[in-house]
């Protein structure tokens, strides 16, 4: 028996499944009942999902009754454990709550590193990956301060603007960073900055909706910033060309609420035309990091605690704690990783249970994420 996340990630990596489309999927059936209806094109008889496959429903059916057909979704699900990727269907224990609520949350998410660090306050810092030796010496700049100031930092591991404040935060070795790629997390892009999105994975955690083996296409990138939007509670353009792509993550974030933050840049500079006008438009100014962590509130959210309200764990139970990882996983599998007996093994589980930190679905126990604050 497969866990659930098992069919939302075969779900994903069907041709032509956007966020929409699997969304709509996911809040009508379960992943394995989404997954029958997929196999036997009766999903076309529920109206919002029919609705997400305009133009061609009709052709869309086809392509995914042919391509489901062929594929074995017990090693589409091996092949992911094995890649070391955790896996959260919406509505699992392990889903990140600062999404759950979210316009358009993603049907399933892929994490590496530790998703429960989604949690405290949260800053987005964008800009365009043309960006000028202001742009990225700022960037940098309001990434290492915010995460030494224990702000947490939502980027896109892009070139440019989004690299420079991950760079900052990483350096700082303080907030966990928090970064959304529009690939799949064994497809690292841009290659340049491979070394970067390494080491946000140790130190924090790389999310996606993307699948196994997914490029970075382009229409990825615009899911993408909605997710940077919905993670944030603020969000920063550093720099921004007249019509960059980073003006969609205000965009979105705009559409949630989020306040919006514009570094203010050089007349002449092509680089900062787009937050110049963000400024004109009724952005609020970023001069320095004490406009972000004042001006809007973050110094009263940083002086609440934040600390997991569940007790440590210790000794056994974090060795088990540890072997299921962010991965659904059954007792046979975690008797094969943790060397004590069944017994003591059963007891362990019992407790993580009792003490929030697992969940036991259908026989498959899952780590809970908890509330970012």
């Amino acid at each position: 028996m497969l866990p659930p996340e098992a069919w939302a990630a075969a779900l994903a990596a069907l041709p032509m499944m956007g966020p929409a489309r699997l969304l709509a999927l996911l809040r009508r059936w379960s992943p394995v009942e989404a997954w029958e209806h997929v196999r036997a094109g009766s999903w076309l008889g529920d109206e919002a999902a029919a609705e997400t496959a305009r133009p061609d429903p009709r052709g869309i059916a086809a392509t995914w009754r042919s391509v489901a057909a062929a594929i074995d979704v017990g090693a589409a699900w091996q092949r992911v454990v094995d890649a070391g990727i955790g896996v959260a269907a919406l509505g699992s224990p392990a889903y990140p709550s600062a999404l759950a609520d979210d316009l358009e949350p993603p049907g399933v998410l892929f994490s590496r590193g530790d998703p429960a660090v989604v949690r405290g306050p949260r800053v987005a810092i964008v800009g365009t990956r043309r960006a000028s030796r202001y742009g990225i010496d700022v960037a940098h700049e309001f990434g290492r301060e915010l995460s030494g100031s224990g702000v947490a930092i939502v980027s896109g591991l892009a070139l440019g603007i989004d690299g420079a404040a991950h760079a900052g935060a990483v350096a700082a070795a303080a907030a966990p960073p928090i970064a959304v790629v529009g690939s799949g997390l064994d497809v690292v892009y841009p290659r340049g900055n491979g070394m970067l999105w390494r080491e946000v994975e140790r130190q924090g955690v790389v999310l996606s909706e993307a699948p196994l083996g997914a490029a970075p296409e382009r229409w990825r990138f615009p899911a993408r910033n909605r997710l940077i939007a919905a993670l944030a509670d603020v969000v920063v353009v550093v720099e921004s060309h007249e019509h960059g792509g980073s003006l969609h993550t205000v965009t979105e974030a705009e559409r949630r609420g989020r306040p919006v933050f514009a570094v203010p840049g050089p007349v002449r500079s092509p680089a900062s035309a787009g937050t110049n006008r963000l400024l004109r438009d009724g952005a609020l100014p970023a001069c320095d990091v004490g406009d972000v962590l004042v001006g809007l509130g973050l110094a009263d959210a940083l002086r609440r605690t934040i600390v997991d309200p569940r007790p440590p764990v210790a000794g056994d139970d974090r060795v088990v704690l540890d072997a299921v990882g962010w991965q659904p996983v059954s007792l046979e599998q975690l008797a094969l990783r943790v060397p004590m007996p069944l017994g003591a093994l059963s007891l362990a589980l019992l407790r993580l249970q009792e003490q929030g930190w697992l969940d036991e679905r259908g026989g498959w126990y899952e780590r809970v994420a908890r509330a970012e604050r």
